[in-house]
């Protein structure tokens, strides 16, 4: 949103440009959330920071019912085969990653974080490297192919099982014989984790293996004292994977012992490998709550999707049965972190692959989230689109101080039951924001204003607003622009007094945007994150749409990358740009509000299966738009002829943004088409559209 420019006529183009993440639904609390509610494992995961993943089979990624759980339930991957030894390097110096890149590429596209599995391990390894007696020769080898494998995907692994399995089974608490134990000494997992280091610096470095969840185990004892040594010694390591292969029984009764114990060393702890044989509820159940109860515990990863997948399959120990449904151990997975289960379809059966023919390691969609608004679904967004809006809902209210000419620019999250908006307000003194809330739209145009320049957001430029509760932190964000892309926190919602002063995203204007923003104004910054990373997408009124990322854990901070997202012409990529997750899909929808030819504002949206993504046209033209004056309808007047800067509706309230994929309902600003002058000082009201022609 800039203040300072004029309506004119203008002509608009076409453009293309969005992508995945998790589903939520309100909580029950008051200002902030006691226990977002989810009802997928990797969304409900996500809350608490963490996630839960799955191994993968490139084999099997032609099965619909295969991919459909993956998509919908895991926001993490673990390819079980292709990144091993044998399958990156079969023969000396010769590379291959066809079956690795399928994973991770697929993985990228969809917004699931990647685990490396695994770099050093004695099976699953050629011949031609088992047969090597010297060490030098062994030594070069193995550093090569750490540091070959690791920067194909450098900076697209969140964690490295860098060496797996290297402890004996049994009570000598030893490292078991293998080509590199015997060649190199024991020595040889210190200098794959300084190789591994080096190769990759921002990767997590884990050492993984199997038997190490009872504490007493002179095994666990082993790991333990190795881990303690390398972190003394300053050795890099950075978590420990305990693959947690259960028997009926499930995890030892120190388990959580072990967990905790190994992160008291300064160490991440991840459970990498879950699988329980017959999936017994409690013991499920107790595993994740294991996880839960350590705040070092990261993610947790079940080795398959469903039972027929499983290196184990003749145990059944898997949260999925053969057909791909639910079983009780799903129900009582997703309950122990917070979750809600969705109420059952079922999946329906689809062609599969190969069953698995072979062990990961040794060792001993149905439904969607329902928001606010009711129930979600996972049909595909229409190409056309028509809308009926309400008359003006929303109006300045101007008081002693305040004497205000417009009201613009909202959002809005429907919390505990009521909706919370915040919106620009406009006056010949400047800009500043707004907050109201209410029960119901009847409700809105008689809503108490509390204006916000009252509190420690302050004086001065603050615009465009856009809020959201980020889950990880259990903070509530206001992001909006000064000038710069500014934000403060509040833990309750509520409280109007309860907002931080601003901070700023970035010290100073990316050069980027600096280098293509001509005569135009960096505005209308917006925040939305998948399970791995957070964007901030801003526009420049000159035909960008920029794109700056950073990582979950360090969100607010870091954002960098700054790219250019998109491009058209000046008015056809104008400005206000919004980002949304689609429900139940793997879709992202892009909105960006373009002028006219007839000089008149309204959206253009494209869709991504990537935030990081291109972008492929939806409704992106002036005859077929999104929401434009033609393709809307006013059954109490036509009061505008202005669909401008607004927000969806969402299902939810928390970062990912997600939107129902139908029924869909725009919070937009208009205002009286014979009205003129001062930008400034223009009269916008706030509406609200609501979609006609919905498939579901």
């Amino acid at each position: 949103m800039n203040p300072l420019k004029r309506l004119g006529c203008r002509r608009a183009s076409v453009l293309g440009l969005l992508a995945a993440t998790v589903l939520v639904t309100p909580g029950t609390a008051t200002g902030a959330p006691d226990a977002v509610q989810a009802s997928t494992l990797g969304a409900q995961a996500a809350q608490s920071g963490r996630y839960f993943g799955t191994a993968v089979a490139s084999g099997r990624l032609g099965d619909g019912t295969y991919t459909r759980i993956l998509d919908r339930e895991f926001n993490s991957v673990t390819p079980e085969n292709e990144m091993k030894w044998d399958a990156t390097e079969p023969s000396r110096g010769s590379f291959t990653f066809s079956r690795a890149d399928q994973i991770a590429n697929r993985a990228q596209a969809r917004g699931q974080r990647l685990r490396g599995h695994t770099l050093v391990w004695h099976s699953q390894l050629p011949g031609w490297v088992n047969s090597i007696r010297d060490a030098n020769t062994l030594r070069g080898v193995m550093n090569n192919h750490i540091t070959t494998v690791m920067n194909r995907y450098k900076g697209r692994i969140h964690s490295w099982d860098v060496v797996n399995e290297a402890f004996a089974d049994g009570g000598s608490g030893q490292m078991r014989s293998s080509v590199f134990r015997d060649v190199l000494g024991t020595g040889f997992i210190e200098q794959a984790f300084r190789t591994a280091r080096s190769a990759d610096p921002a990767a997590k470095l884990c050492y993984n293996d199997y038997n190490i969840e009872n504490w007493s185990d002179a095994k666990t004892q082993g790991v333990y004292r190795m881990v303690r040594d390398f972190k003394a010694r300053g050795v890099p390591i950075d978590c420990v994977g305990l693959q947690a292969h259960f028997g009926a029984g499930g995890p030892p009764g120190s388990f959580q012992t072990t967990l905790s114990s190994f992160a008291a060393l300064g160490v991440d702890v991840q459970i990498t490998e879950l699988d329980i044989a017959q999936a017994p509820t409690a013991a499920y159940a107790n595993t994740v709550r294991a996880c839960l109860n350590v705040a070092r515990c990261t993610g947790i990863t079940v080795w398959g999707i469903r039972d027929s997948d499983s290196w184990r399959s003749g145990e059944n120990p898997l949260l999925f049965d053969r057909n791909g449904n639910k079983k009780p151990a799903y129900n009582a997975t997703l309950t122990t972190m917070g979750g809600t289960p969705a109420a059952s379809r079922g999946t329906p059966p689809a062609t599969r692959g190969t069953p698995a023919s072979g062990r990961g390691t040794p060792a001993v969609t149905g439904s969607t989230a329902t928001g606010s608004r009711g129930a979600g679904n996972a049909a595909a967004l229409p190409s056309r689109y028509s809308w009926s809006s309400s008359g003006p809902l929303i109006s300045p209210k101007p008081d002693a101080t305040h004497n205000i000419a417009g009201i613009k620019d909202p959002t809005v999250v429907r919390y505990n039951g009521k909706y919370h908006v915040f919106a620009s307000t406009a006056s010949s003194s400047g800009y500043n924001l707004v907050y109201l809330s209410f029960s119901d739209w009847s409700q809105a145009g008689s809503a108490t204003h509390h204006y916000l320049d009252r509190t420690a957001i302050g004086r001065g430029y603050r615009a465009a607003p856009q809020v959201f509760y980020y889950a990880p932190q259990r903070l509530w964000y206001l992001v909006y622009q000064t000038g710069n892309a500014s934000y403060s926190t509040n833990p309750d919602i509520t409280n109007p007094n309860g907002w931080s002063a601003p901070r700023n995203f970035y010290s100073s204007m990316p050069d980027i945007i600096r280098q293509n923003i001509g005569n135009g104004h960096w505005v209308d910054m917006w925040v939305i994150c998948d399970s791995g990373n957070c964007y901030l997408f801003s526009s420049d009124d000159n035909g960008h749409l920029y794109r700056s990322q950073t990582t979950t854990g360090q969100f607010p901070n870091g954002f960098g990358n700054t790219v250019i997202a998109a491009q058209d012409s000046k008015y056809a990529l104008f400005e206000a740009s919004n980002v949304y997750k689609v429900q139940g899909s793997n879709q992202y929808l892009l909105l960006v509000e373009a002028i006219g030819s007839d000089g008149r504002r309204y959206f253009r949206s494209w869709t991504s299966g990537s935030l990081a993504g291109s972008w492929t046209p939806l409704a992106s033209s002036e005859s077929n738009p999104f929401a434009r004056a033609g393709n809307v309808s006013f059954p109490s007047g036509a009061w505008t002829r202005d669909i401008s800067h607004g927000e969806m509706i969402r299902a939810g309230y928390d970062q990912t943004l997600t939107i129902p994929a139908c029924r869909l309902q725009y919070l937009y600003q208009g205002m009286n088409p014979n009205a003129g002058g001062d930008y400034n000082l223009l009269p916008w009201r706030l509406g609200l559209l609501t979609q006609t022609n919905s498939t579901c």
